[in-house]
């Protein structure tokens, strides 16, 4: 061959292409270019791509091994309109120009019936990519705008798996988190919290076409959550929690006292506006609340008075509003939890779920209907609950109802009229 065949250099290791033998090619052909492709060659820039006999096939001179001179065999053929390159193995692994040959008659055959190459597989987008698009929806679509979920995020998810693609983590990966955040001491519920934010970006990178892969969340157990509060405060305690609060911040006070004698979450005291206040009928419609359930709360004396207190300029006016920054308040100011420490209410409470935070306000409100006897059904809708089940945590603290019911049956044993009779120093029962 003339010099007129000879070629820069055009290296595919380095422009990740992938080795590929036939179906006909030996065993030993195929053990053979999985070994080649695993070998990192450094290539002269002066080394050139030479023609040989056979069509589309190519050869290079270059230092395999150190001091050792090795040939590689390249080649070339159409696909799609583009020309492809394609390294094949090397001399020394018994590679030969005929052998590339046939390799290569399989490829151009393959592409003249029909059949589908073998083609590069779209990479799996970084996590940090598939959390932007989340987040962006979650500040749409979630309430308190994804706020909670951009937190969590930032503190325990961002750092760690950010340059990471979806389908190089794993569910160990995932467990590893789980054991790594509780060693830090964070409440199970935030644990289960950051796995869940993990897998709603999953699911949606899928659900929107962006990764095709497997969810590694389905393989994590998720950690036990025992957080049901059973402390609620005792009327004294909220009077002298109320009168604190107002001495700290008028605005702060308003908003416990609708959370106390409404039920309301922080967050549906937030998102209320001047159109919400229906004063001829004592209502609050909470258009806005946590399950997306809008329901109506009923004003008490004190709230009535309060709200007539604090005018809104135009219907649409929040009720409250971040003076700073003229927007919608997010959080329960830091004051809240000041005030609490100063009137020593949480002083060696240990146990997060016997701590007095702003949601003890609504417990509290749920706790005390449960004391006047209220149903389950009751307290259900005042509280915007879902299900019953997630009100049937308030008959658990009622004690001196669950007392007073079983005294009412006790007195039942010795009376001969209900028909039973017990001993207690026999242990025996007996009939009328």
């Amino acid at each position: 061959m003339t010099e007129d065949n000879e070629r820069p250099i055009r290296d595919p290791e380095t422009e990740n292409r992938n080795v590929t033998t036939p179906g006909n090619a030996s065993g030993k052909a195929k053990a053979q270019t999985s070994r080649a492709a695993k070998t990192k060659t450094t290539y002269s820039p002066k080394t050139k791509r030479r023609a040989t006999r056979y069509p589309g096939v190519y050869t290079r001179e270059a230092e395999r091994i150190r001091g050792v001179m090795d040939i590689c065999f390249d080649i070339s053929y159409k696909a799609d309109g583009k020309k492809v390159w394609e390294k094949v193995g090397w001399a020394s692994q018994g590679f030969s120009a005929k052998l590339a040959d046939q390799i290569r008659s399989e490829k151009v055959r393959s592409i003249l019936y029909g059949e589908v190459l073998p083609k590069k597989t779209k990479k799996a987008p970084l996590f940090k990519e598939a959390a932007g698009d989340y987040l962006k929806w979650a500040k749409e679509n979630k309430t308190r705008e994804g706020i909670d979920d951009k937190r969590r995020y930032d503190f325990h998810l961002s750092q760690r798996f950010d340059d990471k693609r979806l389908d190089e983590i794993s569910s160990f990966d995932l467990e590893r988190l789980k054991a790594d955040l509780s060693k830090k001491k964070l409440a199970p519920a935030t644990v289960k919290h950051c796995l869940v934010i993990v897998r709603q970006i999953y699911n949606k990178a899928m659900a929107w076409g962006l990764y095709k892969g497997e969810n590694p969340v389905i393989g994590v157990k998720m950690p036990i959550i025992q957080n049901r509060r059973e402390r609620f405060l005792s009327r004294s305690e909220a009077e002298t929690i109320l009168k604190a609060l107002l001495v700290k911040s008028g605005r702060l006070h308003d908003m416990a006292l609708l959370s106390l004698h409404c039920g309301l979450r922080a967050g549906e005291v937030f998102n209320i506006r001047g159109q919400d206040l229906d004063f001829e009928n004592g209502l609050i419609n909470i258009s806005d609340p946590k399950n997306n359930i809008a329901r109506k709360a009923f004003m008490t004396t004190a709230v009535k008075e309060m709200l007539k207190a604090r005018p809104v300029k135009s219907p649409d006016d929040l009720l409250f509003m971040d003076k700073k920054h003229g927007k919608k308040i997010k959080d329960v100011s830091q004051t809240f939890r000041r005030v609490i420490n100063d009137l020593e209410l949480n002083a060696g409470v240990e146990d997060r779920r016997q701590k007095i935070t702003f949601h003890t306000l609504r417990h509290t409100f749920a706790s005390w209907l449960a004391l006047q006897g209220e149903t389950t059904l009751t307290i259900k809708e005042l509280l915007g609950h879902k299900t019953l089940a997630m009100a049937e945590r308030y008959s658990h603290l009622i004690p001196d109802h669950k007392r007073r019911a079983i005294l009412a049956m006790e007195k039942g044993f010795g009376n001969p009229e209900n028909g039973m009779i017990v001993s207690v120093e026999s242990g025996k029962s007996e009939g009328k």
